[in-house]
């Protein structure tokens, strides 16, 4: 009788190899597990919904410190005004950082009373002082609770 020998160095290694590649693929999906549940947790969520305003109309009063806006809010979400920013051409600026408004419910229309000058006692003021003057463009900037900024300019 003869006795077959086989040589099981090749298949010893053929087997390592498999054996390794098992326990990466293994340790990749688990790393990957992991990593979306952490991640995950500390990621914030995405906002789910647009806030968009665009200007309808403005006007102005006699006095020429009081400025009225009819925004639209086109967005998909409800917008609340918190600050605004008034600039004028010559880069002077009105800025009223707490300014309480309700929320502009999608498809309406907020009417937004803009004040500058003596007129507004919570604005605080950079370079001179000025009124809206006739031929004057102005740029207004309206910045919202999520923290979006609107910028308009305005031509009185």
């Amino acid at each position: 009788m003869f006795r077959r020998h086989y040589d099981r160095k090749g298949l010893d290694t053929i087997i390592a190899t498999l054996l390794l590649v098992v326990i990466v693929v293994v340790m990749t999906v688990i790393v990957y597990s992991w990593s979306l549940g952490v991640f995950g947790a500390i990621l914030p969520t995405p906002p789910t919904g647009r806030e968009i305003l665009t200007i309808e109309n403005q006007g102005f009063d006699n006095t020429n410190m009081n400025m009225t806006l009819y925004l639209r809010n086109t967005g998909s979400t409800p917008t609340t005004l918190a600050s605004y920013y008034v600039q004028d051409q010559n880069g002077n600026q009105y800025a009223r950082t707490t300014w309480p408004n309700p929320p502009v419910s999608p498809t309406n229309l907020a009417k937004v009373f803009i004040l500058i000058n003596t007129a507004c006692t919570s604005c605080t003021h950079t370079g001179n002082s000025f009124q809206f003057q006739a031929g004057n463009s102005y740029t207004i900037t309206l910045i919202t609770q999520k923290n979006n900024q609107f910028s308009f300019t305005i031509i009185r």
